[in-house]
């Protein structure tokens, strides 16, 4: 049995559900949320990988090179946001979040 191009395509798009049912089910914790969309990224640069791979075009792996650089950059803001967060409210829960309107 060889691996073709659909088993990676079903692999990543159940990694995307499992992704989106982490968002839409917890919208209290929003580490939670940060590691969702983290995993949501990693699933659709799997596609970019393996449509790269089928092709034998290296296009795709580039792209996937800048998506994680951006990826690594957001969690690390987003990771300091919290932190600061936390700092000034002692909770990182989303709905505590919505008194900081100024």
């Amino acid at each position: 049995m060889t691996i073709t191009l659909t088993h990676y395509l079903v692999l990543s798009s159940l990694l995307f559900g499992i992704s989106a049912m982490g968002i839409f089910m917890n919208r209290k914790n929003v580490l939670i949320l940060l590691m969702s969309i983290e995993l949501m990224l990693l699933a659709v640069n799997y596609n970019f990988i393996s449509f790269s791979r089928y092709m034998n075009d290296i296009h795709g792996q580039i792209f996937v090179f800048f998506i994680l650089t951006v990826a690594a950059t957001e969690s690390a803001i987003g990771l300091a946001i919290m932190v600061l967060v936390y700092r000034n409210r002692k909770s990182i829960n989303v709905r505590d979040l919505d008194t900081l309107k100024g």
